[in-house]
């Protein structure tokens, strides 16, 4: 392993420069645009729904990143997440529906949108993109959730990494959950199992590529209850095969190995 000072000089003189020479053909990086009626449903769906009517929901524009689709009242955004910076690559098939907290929307939101930014520029290679965030990180210009906090997955349906970074099988899901805020924490401090057909689970990708215990974004997930999770599955029928029409990754098991 080379040394963690040589690596981030490396990382610092180039992985912040947009360089022609490593530009994504727009076939790679370009995403495709939801209607806008359909993924704004999709973002509230994230969000209990007494949170939905007064939340801010960010849209996707393919060519610039993020924008305010609906201000909101209450301080909570939900957003539907296309990139996720940590696995270092592009896919055109991740929907990952989250509503964050007001703390979560001044912290943990903030890379989304600029990896966004970033990935619509088509000037940066999905690896120069991770490797910006993980500098940013490093520097403080990005920071961990100031107290306890939620982010929000309620949504009927998702399709969302099973793995950490390494392990990059993809599938579309059902699995409405709540993730309270857990930086900088490893299984190990708080004893939970992995293997555990039934949670809770620690889920924080960037101990992987950080390094563990430094990944600032980290998450305790606690599934929703059984009749909870009916309850929106139902209440979301009509989104449901909405989606479903809208593309062949909504069906629920539609899984690939990448």
């Amino acid at each position: 392993m080379i040394s963690r000072l040589g690596f981030f000089l490396t990382v610092a003189c180039w992985s912040l420069i947009p360089a022609a020479g490593f530009a994504q053909p727009a076939a790679d990086w370009k995403l495709d645009k939801m209607p806008s009626d359909l993924e704004t449903r999709l973002a509230l769906s994230a969000l209990p729904p007494q949170l939905r009517a007064g939340a801010t929901v960010y849209l996707l524009d393919p060519a610039k990143g993020y924008y305010v689709g609906r201000q909101g009242t209450n301080h909570f955004v939900c957003f539907v997440s296309r990139t996720e910076w940590e696995w270092g690559e592009f896919r055109k098939d991740l929907f990952s529906p989250m509503g964050f907290d007001p703390e979560g929307a001044r912290t943990n939101f903030v890379p989304y949108l600029d990896v966004a930014a970033m990935r619509a520029s088509g000037k940066y290679s999905p690896r120069q993109i991770r490797d910006s965030i993980m500098v940013r990180i490093r520097k403080g210009t990005y920071k961990a959730p100031g107290r306890s906090g939620i982010c929000y997955m309620l949504a009927p349906v998702m399709r969302v990494y099973t793995g950490m970074p390494g392990d990059e099988n993809v599938m579309t899901m059902s699995m409405p959950h709540y993730m309270f805020y857990a930086p900088h924490v490893k299984d190990s401090d708080i004893g939970t199992d992995p293997d555990s057909p039934s949670g809770p689970w620690l889920v924080n990708p960037g101990n992987t590529v950080l390094g563990a215990g430094n990944g600032i974004y980290g998450y305790i997930i606690v599934k929703a209850d059984d009749a909870t999770a009916a309850k929106l599955k139902a209440d979301g029928a009509d989104l449901l095969k909405r989606l479903a029409t809208y593309s062949p990754y909504f069906a629920t098991g539609h899984s690939m190995q990448h």
